[in-house]
């Protein structure tokens, strides 16, 4: 093995390279079926690289077919289909992504809500009568109608603590929408802001649209990390304080108490995005940070994740200076969210089924958290952690097995399952082992149970003898 053939570039991870290489070469010829290929040891140590990389290069091309693990023996190349062969030759490019042999029968998406459970009559019928008022033939406020505003700051006192005039809440379409408003009227007097690591990408991709430095709040599976806060240089922190994006992990309450100290001293802002805290199954919420200093805090929500994604409805509270600077700058611009659906949820509200819907909610999802959390348990043991059970609508599933991110989410789309990454999450923290996202709301019983046990086939049964041959090469 000659290094010269092996030139790394800085745009992919190098065992993705060595993956890319050696796939080329099986599909060319160059490597004959059966050929017995160099040892973990041998090659890291031909291509200057660690073991553990080399190991992630052919874990990818042994999970595509390309080679096979032999215990005691080592890796040997596989026979090809003679369509395979053809299409390689055929073209230079060979799509990354593999079709799954079956079609996908579960898919752990975290960014859809229970279908079945749906007030779908109820939403229904107030929606028809919202179309027969005469204030659904106009044009909307641009900031929220104010029916749905007074709506909002009640539901918020009652349920989060926060006492808000709705004249504060702004109405938009989605979070991300918002934060983008936001950052446009914070921008002339703050140059940087503190986000979570690992944290919702949307935010940073909203603030980075505004040209925002960043600096970094660690984040662990036990909690935010707040020792480094005073060193910061940032007057402006984004935080997911009670179900931490993506770690699941609450803020508490004498961290909550930290941040607000902090956020006075240096005279700054707080946006606390609280996007899914209806859904806590051990114990009650913590109050909001809002509700503890409405002053320094911008309260974001929404009802995408507790209610209908499609709705496109969000919203949040400014404290006073920051409204009517958002008041003078956003005028004469028309509200992102469609009247009807505002007119439409705040009637909803008002007749008392968004609460009802959340407390069904609650107990529907808190099941299904459960039903997941023993199925993968019992199907995995000591073979993964898991991380965030005790709210939200997913969890994380560290995987204690000696391979990568994207070999476990390529196993799974074999084997008919869909998992989600979690990498696109962190920015200088990246996980000591593999984490993968898990959500559950829009699956049943029975989609969990199949869902984990395809899982199980995916990354543990059908790979014991290769992973009992990693040991021993």
């Amino acid at each position: 093995m000659k290094n010269a053939i092996f030139s790394f570039h800085d745009d992919s991870p190098k065992y993705k390279q060595i993956y890319e290489k050696f796939k080329t070469f099986i599909e060319r010829g160059d490597l004959k079926a059966d050929e017995r290929l160099p040892s973990l040891r041998q090659l890291a140590e031909s291509l200057h690289v660690s073991r553990n990389t080399a190991l992630m290069a052919y874990e990818l091309l042994a999970a595509e077919g390309y080679i096979r693990g032999e215990s005691r023996k080592g890796y040997f190349v596989n026979e090809l289909e003679p369509l395979l062969l053809q299409e390689a030759s055929s073209s230079s490019h060979h799509h990354e992504q593999t079709e799954p042999t079956q079609p996908i029968r579960v898919d752990f998406r975290a960014d859809v809500v229970d279908q079945s459970h749906f007030p779908l009559k109820t939403w229904r019928r107030i929606a028809n009568h919202v179309l027969t008022v005469k204030d659904s033939f106009r044009y909307g406020d641009p900031f929220g109608e104010m029916c749905l505003r007074e709506q909002i700051a009640a539901y918020l006192l009652q349920s989060r603590g926060v006492r808000t005039d709705p004249k504060a809440v702004i109405v938009g379409s989605s979070t991300q929408q918002m934060l983008v408003y936001l950052g446009h009227i914070l921008k002339d007097e703050f140059e940087s802001v503190i986000v979570e690591d690992p944290g919702y990408d949307g935010a940073r991709e909203a603030f980075q649209f505004h040209r925002f430095m960043f600096e970094t709040l660690p984040v662990y599976e036990t909690g935010a990390d707040l020792s480094q806060l005073e060193q910061m240089k940032s007057r402006l922190i984004y935080v997911t304080p009670s179900h931490q994006s993506p770690m699941g992990v609450s803020m508490s309450i004498q961290q909550r108490h930290t941040l607000i100290h902090w956020v006075n001293k240096m005279r700054g802002y707080i946006i606390e995005d609280d996007y899914d805290s209806e859904f806590r199954y051990t114990q009650k919420p913590f109050p909001a940070l809002a509700s503890i200093d409405a002053a320094r805090v911008i309260y974001l929500g929404n009802f995408s994740k507790s209610f209908l994604p499609g709705i496109r409805l969000s919203y949040m509270v400014l404290p006073q200076p920051l409204l009517d600077r958002y008041q003078q700058r956003f005028l004469l611009f028309e509200n992102t969210s469609s009247m009807l659906s505002q007119l439409t949820m705040a009637k909803f509200m008002e007749a008392g089924e968004w609460i009802r819907h959340l407390k069904r909610m609650r107990l529907v999802y808190k099941r299904k958290m459960q039903h997941l959390v023993s199925a993968l348990r019992k199907e995995f043991q000591h073979h993964i952690s898991i991380i965030g059970e005790q709210s939200g609508l997913y969890v994380l599933v560290k995987v204690h097995l000696p391979c990568s991110e994207d070999w476990l989410i390529k196993r799974a789309y074999a084997h008919g399952v869909k998992v989600y990454p979690t990498s696109r999450y962190f920015v200088h923290h990246s996980p000591d082992q593999p984490m993968i996202k898990l959500g559950f709301s829009n699956l049943s019983f029975a989609e969990i149970q199949l869902g984990v046990e395809l899982l199980k086939k995916a990354w543990l049964e059908s790979n014991a003898t290769g992973f009992a041959h990693d040991s021993e090469t």
